[in-house]
Formats: C-alpha cells, sequence, structure tokens
C-alpha cells in the first residue's frame, strides 16, 4: 500500500509537471499531515517535478505553530524552531520558508495535504490592476464542484510568519462564513495553494483552478467577467449528482 510520503512526492511531481507550467525550478511548496500530527514539507531549494522521499523534512507541528504567537522572529529564531521540530535532528536538508502557513492550514478539517504553486496563467490574474476582482465568483459549473464556493485572498506578503498570519485570518474569516475551510487561496503577486483530503483533490483543484484563470483570461479579452450567481453556485453545491462526482473526483 501506497504511504503517505509516497502519495506526496506524487503530488509534487504531478503539479510540478513542466505541463502544468504551475512551477518551475525552486518554485512552489506541499506537504501532507501524518495521522500523529507530525507532517512532511518540501525542502528548500529542491523542485516539484523531480521530488524524492530524501527532498522532504518530517516535523512536529505543534512546534512550528508556536511561531504563529511570536513577535519579532527573525531568522536565527526560525532555523532554531525548525531544527528543534525534526523529527530527525540529523537531517541536513531546511524546510521551506513557507512552512508555518503549512503547519498552519494542516490543522483546518478536512486538510490534509496542501500543494502551493505559481502557475503562470493564475499569476496573470494575482498580478494584473484587476486583482482580487478578477478571480471572484465562480464561472461555471466545475469550478465549483471543485474549488467551492468562494476564494480567499491574501494582499501581497513576503513569505514567513506574517504571511502565515494573514493566511489565518482570511481562511477563519472564509470558515465562519461557509462552515468549511477554502479549496484554494490566491495570493497577491505571488500564487496559488490548493487545500485538500487528498493528493489526487490538491491535484484536482491545482488543474481546475489553472483553467478558471484561462476562462477568465479569455472572458476579459472578450468584453468581461459573467459569473455565476450566488444562487446558481449554491444549488451546484448542493445538488446530490454533483456532490457525488465531487467524492468520486477526489477519490473518495
Amino acid at each position: 500500500m501506497t504511504d503517505l510520503l509516497d502519495q506526496l512526492v506524487a503530488m509534487s511531481r504531478a503539479v510540478g509537471d513542466p505541463q502544468l507550467d504551475a512551477a518551475i525550478l525552486g518554485e512552489g511548496n506541499t506537504s501532507a499531515l501524518e495521522e500523529d500530527g507530525s507532517f512532511w514539507i518540501k525542502a528548500s531549494g529542491t523542485s516539484l517535478g523531480t521530488m524524492t522521499r530524501a527532498q522532504f523534512v518530517h516535523l512536529q507541528r505543534e512546534q512550528v505553530l508556536g511561531l504563529l504567537d511570536e513577535e519579532g522572529v527573525d531568522e536565527a529564531r526560525l532555523n532554531a524552531v525548525y531544527q528543534a521540530a525534526k523529527c530527525d535532528p540529523g537531517q541536513s536538508a531546511r524546510p521551506s520558508v513557507e512552512t508555518v502557513f503549512h503547519a498552519l492550514l494542516l490543522g483546518y478539517p478536512g486538510v490534509r495535504f496542501i500543494a502551493h504553486t505559481h502557475p503562470t496563467a493564475v499569476n496573470a490574474l494575482t498580478c494584473s490592476l484587476g486583482w482580487p476582482q478578477v478571480l471572484e465568483g465562480r464561472l461555471c459549473p466545475d469550478e465549483c464542484v471543485v474549488l467551492g464556493p468562494d476564494s480567499v485572498f491574501i494582499p501581497y506578503i513576503d513569505p514567513g510568519v506574517i504571511l502565515a498570519r494573514a493566511i489565518r485570518d482570511g481562511v477563519d474569516a472564509y470558515a465562519r462564513r461557509h462552515g468549511a475551510a477554502p479549496k484554494v487561496i490566491y495570493m497577491q503577486n505571488h500564487g496559488l495553494v490548493a487545500l485538500g483530503r487528498s493528493d489526487r483533490e490538491c491535484v484536482n483543484i491545482t488543474h481546475m483552478a489553472i483553467k478558471a484563470a484561462r476562462l477568465r483570461l479569455g472572458a476579459l479579452a472578450a468584453g468581461g467577467l459573467k459569473p455565476l450567481s450566488e444562487t446558481v453556485i449554491s444549488g451546484l453545491l448542493g445538488r446530490p449528482d454533483e456532490q457525488y462526482r465531487q467524492r468520486l473526483l477526489d477519490g473518495r
């Protein structure tokens, strides 16, 4: 049976496939939560498209989470916490600079895998003058089914603890509105975060977000966006056939 780390490797390679145009060189990062509360995170400087088991760092999540409530976290403190959180203190690799927001997001119900990428089509919109309005709403039924009713939008913040806090605020506000964690987070001038129950769900979310970005770019070129109404979105997400299809797509 494929273990969690093998699933994480496969997911990372899928979203890092050059044909997807979602990440090149050392862009992006991925993670997955173990049953005991520890998690695996991509090592800094590695490439998603060629990830191996040895290129993930195994960390105790609770130790990393403590950084969210600390003020003035500098590079030395960050490195010290990451080293102390390693399940294997002898591992030399350093976890991704965005480890804190992965540790945070893996604590929400229904989130076991995370794929953060920088798709060209998505960033054409996150870097546009129309941000965030050009990414709001849903344009077609499959975007609703795969990405959920709405998205979280985070203004540009340098990677690190402050970004993780902004993501926490955005996700908590979304959860209060919808009663669940989001499927997708868009970060201004940065990229996309897919949150899933499974590795397959994260790959599906990434693919659909890229398609939705291309649809938006085309619609804008053709005169403007015409999103679905909230009533239509709610109706689609409440349909038993769409819920069944969503479970099949996610591998549940």
